[in-house]
């Protein structure tokens, strides 16, 4: 089949209005595996960097999440995504990170945004977590979205599509990592390779945005873009702490609160 990179380029630039914008990719020619088709691929990547600066951004100038975000956009659809999954969560405006960062049980909330490809469905995703300091296991408590793929002509498929597209890549940025050594795969199994389980699941807040009048863009594949960097900006508000590497295993959250990453 050969080297497919599925456009991972796309949305690597971010939304909001800035004086100066410069986007660097690394392509990577030899791989020691061949990469396969991935849902969504790419843009949860490019979309976890661009919402985690754009979160780093807001929280150096002191500025709460969401109003630093809505000043950087012009677009009317994207206001309104933000603004509904803020009402969804009943946002309190202020900075992150929150006020008691060093708490056993820290909790805090995140959000992202990404208008997909630049040309496609408006999704805007929050989520209140809470991160057990001892052990460095993250549970997410609720997931508010609101999501705008213009005509909704079956809202039952849409609904599916988005909370599948969110419970999947909340799995793939919690617990799924395909490990490997210099001669085979190790994740074997679902011991080895773990997913997230019924009881891990959260409550899912969805406002599906009905645009009888535009184009149908699509639900397929948007609301994948959105988990992670949410998911990251949370911990943050949480904890004061940055989580830059997929998955947020509780080994690997843990080693970031005690400084010992690698």
């Amino acid at each position: 089949m050969g080297l497919n990179t599925g456009l991972i380029s796309q949305n690597g630039d971010p939304p909001y209005a800035a004086d100066h914008i410069q986007v660097v990719v690394h392509w990577l020619k030899e791989a020691p595996l061949r990469p396969a088709p991935l849902r969504s691929p790419g843009k949860p990547a490019n979309c976890f960097a661009v919402e985690s600066f754009t979160d780093e951004l807001a929280a150096a100038a002191g500025i709460d999440p969401i109003e630093f975000r809505l000043r950087g956009l012009k677009n009317p659809r994207a206001i309104e995504v933000i603004k509904r999954t803020a009402a969804l969560m009943k946002w309190q405006a202020r900075p992150s990170p929150g006020a008691d960062t060093s708490a056993a049980i820290a909790r805090g909330r995140g959000i992202s945004f990404v208008h997909y490809k630049h040309s496609e469905t408006y999704v805007a995703m929050a989520m209140p977590v809470a991160v057990d300091r001892a052990s460095g296991k993250i549970t997410v408590e609720r997931i508010a979205c609101a999501h705008d793929c213009g005509q909704i002509i079956n809202p039952d498929g849409v609904r599916a599509q988005v909370e599948g597209s969110i419970l999947q890549t909340l799995s793939r940025v919690l617990l799924e990592e395909v490990k490997f050594d210099r001669s085979r795969v190790l994740s074997l199994d679902w011991s080895s390779y773990p997913i997230l389980r019924f009881s891990d699941v959260p409550k899912l807040d969805i406002d599906l945005i009905d645009r009888p009048n535009e184009p149908p863009l699509g639900a397929g594949e948007a609301a994948c873009s959105a988990v992670g960097a949410a998911l990251a900006n949370a911990v943050y508000d949480a904890t004061g702490t940055r989580l830059r590497t997929v998955p947020f295993t509780p080994e690997r959250v843990k080693a970031e609160l005690n400084g010992k990453a690698s």
